[in-house]
């Protein structure tokens, strides 16, 4: 195919040999399938921020560090250089959570690359060859959902250890291959100390995977492994091996109606955004 225009600067600087074609076209991103030498790898071409349909990405980088006092100057300018220094912390920041989150033991495509806004990385397939489909595509037995689930949980649990949140895990963000789930698409991924929305974050991460896996193993849709787990966190008893059961004692304080109004109105929100990447994925 001819080589797009954001992938030339590699293909001129020898990084990328041929692009073979196109996997998808999201919202933040475009991934295309390139040949690297011997090797087959993934190109992630981020969109620039007016094009990216992230929405609040704000939230998203509240604790993140910025080493240099005129880059953060810059950016609450929200001057050129600024934006530009923003686009480079949000690209970098998947970087980063993939090598950190790959130390902690989850399973995540290797990156190699990062240059002009394109990130190269580890292509994941079966052992076919083909490329790996998303949780989304794939149908499972009630066996197999409980297993990749429980898997599932232990991920979310060694990147909080390793101090992170995903911030967007559903369906359409974790590969499956021969071997089970892979995590993709980190770019938002926030500091579980330092950002005042990590537990709302993490707490929707995990329901997106109750959701999913409950299709399956219905009898996942009553658990509470994200309370749980965020409890344990809270406490500094959670351990990369701490014993999960999904249950919580219930809390029996009346509840603040401000604030059960403004959790339904984040699920309604993300249950539209979910759809619209539904039907995004099968256009």
């Amino acid at each position: 195919m001819k080589t797009p225009k954001r992938l030339q600067p590699l293909v001129e600087d020898g990084l990328i040999d041929e692009v073979i074609g196109r996997l998808m076209s999201g919202k933040e991103a475009d991934i295309y399938m390139v040949r690297c030498g011997e090797a087959v790898r993934c190109a992630k071409v981020y969109k620039e921020a007016a094009k990216r349909g992230f929405k609040q990405a704000v939230h998203y980088q509240e604790g993140r560090k910025v080493r240099s006092g005129r880059r953060t100057r810059a950016m609450q300018k929200g001057s050129k250089f600024g934006r530009d220094q923003q686009e480079k912390i949000w690209q970098t920041a998947e970087v980063d959570a993939l090598r950190r989150v790959s130390a902690a033991g989850v399973r995540v495509p290797k990156p190699y690359d990062l240059l002009e806004g394109v990130l190269l990385m580890e292509l994941i397939t079966d052992d076919a060859g083909d490329v790996a489909p998303r949780l989304s595509e794939v149908v499972m037995s009630e066996e197999q959902a409980l297993e990749d689930h429980a898997l599932m949980m232990h991920y979310v649990v060694l990147m909080l250890c390793a101090g992170l949140v995903h911030g967007d895990l559903s369906e359409f963000n974790v590969l499956v291959d021969d071997y089970g789930p892979v995590v993709i698409d980190l770019p938002q991924a926030v500091n579980a100390a330092a950002n005042n929305q990590a537990e709302a974050f993490f707490l929707r991460d995990v329901d997106n995977m109750r959701r999913y896996y409950g299709q399956f193993a219905p009898e996942l849709l009553q658990s509470q492994y994200g309370r749980e787990i965020w409890a344990l966190y809270e406490s500094g008893d959670l351990h990369p091996d701490s014993p999960l059961t999904g249950q919580v004692e219930e809390d029996t304080r009346a509840a603040n109606v401000g604030d059960v109004l403004a959790e339904i109105k984040a699920a309604f929100d993300e249950e539209q955004e979910r759809l619209e990447r539904l039907r995004d994925s099968q256009e």
